[in-house]
This record gives structure tokens, sequence and C-alpha cells, in this order.
């Protein structure tokens, strides 16, 4: 089984998109569920309403989950598992204060040595700590040896004991932190196969121990993607517009784009340009480079105007607020000046909306809406042309710039004739 499993604290990053991605489309290839977690358990992180938006956006790129489950919903498993811990003396009450475990960093940072726990609450007798009416975290006991894992991308991975360290697995309100939580719940649900970020490379260990120590003997195997940089070379952050799924749907992208985009990414593929049923059929981690990938958002819009080129006209149409086919193929004969729904947009409602005559061309504009209004239909632009010309007496430039003004509401776009076979039908509605 595999998961994706993101925290309801912000907007979602389009590095937590590409790991859903990832993840549905292995577990396609496996035939396997995917479900979807959702980590609340820092409730004072936790933002109302994260968690729906974040099913929605998944429903909207079509990762479609066969479960979702909430963190917190196993809590009492959370808090079991911490006193068989405690009772097998794998792990101990800690009693230190906020205040003196940051003067210990403090020390550890003026000496220029990583920060380790000092250990002085891990030796406490039964006595000691039963008489300590002090607030208490639960610390595991750091490993006896290295914990060792092998990543399908980044390779074999290593940690000490010093490394990984004698960690919080529950905090002072008796709820879980992310890695206890985490690795509980990859044992609940019978994962198989974790694809999260790097960032999560030294959390890994920490999981792997707190499994070890509880028995669980399944192995489960792991993929870290490499991060996303920004154009200046530095990692994505919320300081990124482009870092963020809604803002990239509210920009006009379309889902189909931005998951070819993300699966393109750092990746070798067979195309460029592709489906996400298509990459299910040849998708494999073993293609992802180990080197940090940099977001190129011109690439994006260059495949966001090719998944418009092959989308179906009339569904097309209907993020404009029509449902024709016709509408559909007008947008796509503006794809050599937009590239998303946003720059398209104003150009579709430039057509329908009332046009300005207080211009240079104004007078011709309303001699020629005047003899549209009359005109009989004709099937081909050449026809509509040669009657307009006839009865109005224009030509020339006098002729087809306030045709296309009065047509279009610009002075520049595609040509008429390629638009005219798609708006034939809405003549009237345009030169009201």
């Amino acid at each position: 089984m595999l998961r994706f499993a993101p925290s309801p604290t912000g907007d979602m990053h389009i590095g937590n998109l590409r790991v859903a991605i990832f993840n549905y489309i292995v577990a396609k290839q496996k035939r396997e569920r995917f479900i979807v977690r959702i980590e609340d358990t820092d409730q004072a992180r936790n933002i109302e309403g994260k968690d729906r938006e974040i099913l929605e956006i998944l429903q909207l790129f079509g990762l479609h989950p066969d479960d979702v489950y909430y963190q917190s919903h196993n809590l009492t498993i959370h808090q079991h598992m911490a006193i068989k811990l405690l009772e097998e003396r794998k792990a101990f009450a800690c009693f230190c204060s906020p205040e003196e475990l940051e003067a210990e960093r403090e020390a550890a940072k003026a000496a220029k040595k990583a920060y380790r726990y000092s250990g002085k609450c891990e030796t406490l007798s039964d006595e000691e700590v039963l008489a300590n009416e002090k607030p208490f975290t639960i610390r595991l006991k750091k490993p006896e040896s290295a914990v060792i894992f092998d990543d399908l991308i980044k390779g074999r991975q290593s940690f000490a004991p010093d490394d990984i360290d004698s960690f919080v697995i529950m905090r002072a309100d008796k709820t879980p932190t992310y890695n206890f939580a985490c690795a509980l719940d990859d044992m609940i649900h019978d994962i198989g196969l974790v694809i999260r970020g790097e960032d999560h490379v030294s959390n890994t260990p920490k999981q792997i121990h707190i499994r070890n120590q509880l028995g669980y003997d399944k192995q489960i195997a792991y993929a870290h993607l490499p991060i996303i940089l920004n154009t200046e070379g530095k990692k994505m952050s919320k300081r990124d517009d482009a870092s963020s799924v809604k803002w990239l749907l509210e920009e006009g992208f379309l889902p189909e784009a931005v998951a070819n985009y993300l699966i393109l990414l750092g990746n070798k593929t067979p195309k460029e340009i592709f489906t996400m049923e298509e990459a299910i059929t040849w998708f494999d981690l073993r293609n992802i480079s180990k080197a940090a990938a940099k977001f190129d958002i011109d690439k994006l819009r260059y495949i966001n105007r090719e998944h418009m080129k092959m989308m179906d006209p009339k569904e097309l149409s209907r993020a404009f607020g029509f449902a024709d086919a016709a509408i559909g193929e007008v947008a796509k004969c503006y794809l050599e000046e937009g590239s998303t729904i946003k720059e398209i947009k104003p150009k579709i409602e430039a057509i329908f909306s009332a046009k300005p005559f207080d211009n240079e061309w104004g007078e011709q504009m309303r001699t020629l809406r005047d003899a549209l209004k009359t005109a009989p239909k004709f099937e081909t632009f050449d026809e509509l042309k040669s009657y307009l010309m006839k009865a109005t007496g224009l030509k020339g430039k006098n002729f087809f710039k306030p045709l296309r003004l009065l047509l279009t509401g610009s002075e520049h776009g595609p040509e008429l004739s390629h638009l005219y076979p798609y708006l034939k039908s809405y003549l009237m509605e345009i030169v009201k």
C-alpha cells in the first residue's frame, strides 16, 4: 500500500503534489491501494479547512484515494505504543524544561558542535520518576548501532546512533511527535513503499528505529525525491508564487499540464507531453535524477499550451463560461498569444463585450455593424467579406481594421478567417 501524508498547515506546495502524483502512479502500477493520511496531530499549526482544500486539489488532479484517514484518530494507539516502550525500558520520561533544552542547544552552538541530548533523564530511577511532578515528554533511547537503509533514488544511507539521538516521541501534552505518529501509522496501514521529499531523509532512520524497537519486522522501502529549486537556484519556498498549487491553478494552468510537468521534472521520460494514464504505463522511480531540479515557469507554459491544444474543445470552453466546442476552438486560435486560461480569458470576453466606438475607426465600425445586422448567413469568411465590402463600400485598411475591432475587440489577433467558422453562429450577439 502507498500513502500521501500531507499536513493541513498551509497551501499545498508543488513538491507535495509531486509526491502525491508519484505515489498514485506507483500504486496504480502495483495495483495496490493509494491512501491519503491527513497528519493533523500538531493541533497548534493546523489551519481550519486546509484538509478539505488538499482533498479537493487531489480530486482536481484525478488522484482519487481509496481511503482517507486522519492521524489524530489513532491517538489512543500512539499513546499505548509509547507506554509499551516505557515498560520495556526502550524509552524514558524526560523532565527537561524547554528552557533547559534551549540552554543546551546554545552551549552546543557556542562550542560549534552539533546539539545532542545530554541524556540526564535517561538514568532516573522509577522512584525519581514517580516523585517528579513536572510535565514530561517521552524520549526513545538512541539505537546501539547505525541505522542503514537503501533509498530507491539516493542509494545506501547510513546514520550513526548519535545522529539519531534520543529523540522525543510524545510531547508533554501527550500527543505524538511527527516521527512517532508517522512510523506507527505506516505500520497500522501496512505501507510497503514510502515516496516523499528528501527533506525527510533524516526522519527515516528515526522511523525505522521506532518500528525496530516495537518489533515490527516488515521492511518498508523508501524513495526520497530531490528538492525543487527556484530560478535563483534556491529551494522553492512560500515566497515563490509558483510553489503554490493553488496559485498555479488560479493563474490558469491546467491540472493535466501541471502533473505532466512535475512528472517530467528531473526525470527521464519517453516523451515530453503525456497524460497521467500514459505515465502509469512507463513511469520508473529509478529514472529520477539524484540532483535537485530547477522549476521553469516558461517550460510549464509551453506544456500547458500543448495540453490546451489536446483538450476536448467543449471541455475547454467551460473554462470560459460556455459549453460549446466552437468556443473551445476559438480559445485554441489564441494559443499563439497566450498559454493559460487566465491569459486567454480576456480575449474571449472581449469578443462578447460591448465594443467602444469612440476611436478613429468608430464610423466604419458602425457602418459594418449595421450591415452585419441585416446580412444573410454565410458559411465562409470570404463570402461574408465579399458581401460586407459590397454593402459598405469599405476596403483595405478601412475595412479590415474596424471589422477586427468589431468582431474581436482588439486590433491584433488570429486571422479572422480562422475565427469566423467558430464565431458565425454568435455574430448577432457579438455585434449587438
